[in-house]
């Protein structure tokens, strides 16, 4: 009877200090596809489901936690200098936790890569609105974040945006935008950039208003907010911040195009932002 007594005590001891620990809500797991074993500062337990939302799955945090005042980083370029490109978990201000891809072994590091595709992707980049709003793909390998973390993420600071691009020829072209925003869903999550310079040339924010993607509002194929007399979106399968229609199509199966250096025979493309850095 005492032997009993003690293990229902051991029992709800441990309960009750399994419930001490904070919860993470980490809004886009389905980016994961699978569990949070290779996320480097991931808490060492498995996330469960939650049945309340679909998009949000939860894990007791016993890991370390971040420095006291700093809370969990805000973006990759608050990941300590040094560490290792991979899947991390940030919290942008306002938002639940989310896990993004990192790169952190390249310009300096610090950059948290929105979208990452290839031509012979197995992910179909003709999705719906809500689809794009929340993210799809895989964060390990081609993947767009979610237009609403895009926008969540770049309204904390001023960024900057960088196009990488592999043309046919195996080649790696960049286009940097040293201004990056991206408006909210009630303004069409419309994209804003600033001025441009590198080797893949400037097909973002070209003159010609029918190719013209810089001040766009972002179409899918239910939700066309482009220049066009038909949907850009639908008639290219893929999202993306479309005139009338396009001279840049990076959200797309098949060859990429990038204004005059791949017309639809890029081979793949990533973009990453970081905060913007002045003199």
């Amino acid at each position: 009877m005492a032997t009993q007594h003690l293990c229902l005590l051991l029992f709800t001891s441990l309960l009750a200090l399994a419930a001490s620990f904070p919860r993470l809500d980490i809004t886009n797991f389905h980016l994961l596809n699978g569990s949070l074993d290779e996320v480097m500062n991931a808490p060492p337990e498995s996330p469960e489901p939650d049945d309340d939302d679909n998009h949000v799955r939860q894990v007791r945090d016993i890991a370390h936690h971040p420095p006291a005042g700093h809370g969990w980083p805000k973006d990759c370029s608050e990941i300590p200098a040094g560490s290792r490109s991979g899947v991390y978990i940030i919290q942008p201000k306002g938002l639940h936790h989310l896990v993004v891809y990192c790169e952190m072994n390249v310009t300096h590091g610090g950059w948290t890569v929105i979208q990452r595709n290839q031509k012979d992707t197995p992910v179909t980049w003709a999705e719906a609105w809500s689809t794009y709003k929340y993210g799809f793909g895989n964060v390990r390998t081609e993947y767009w974040l979610g237009t609403e973390y895009i926008h969540q993420i770049a309204k904390q600071k001023v960024y900057q945006v960088r196009f990488v691009i592999q043309d046919s020829t195996d080649s790696i072209q960049i286009a940097d935008y040293n201004l990056f925003s991206v408006e909210d869903e009630s303004h069409g999550y419309r994209l804003r950039l600033g001025s441009y310079s590198g080797t893949a040339g400037d097909a973002m924010t070209t003159d010609n208003p029918k190719t013209m993607h810089d001040n766009m509002k972002f179409s899918t194929k239910d939700q066309d907010q482009d220049t066009y007399s038909k949907n850009c979106a639908y008639s290219y399968e893929g999202g993306w911040w479309f005139s009338a229609c396009y001279s840049v199509r990076l959200n797309y199966k098949g060859g990429l195009t990038w204004g005059n250096l791949c017309k639809g025979n890029c081979k793949s493309s990533l973009i990453r932002i970081k905060p913007a850095s002045y003199c």
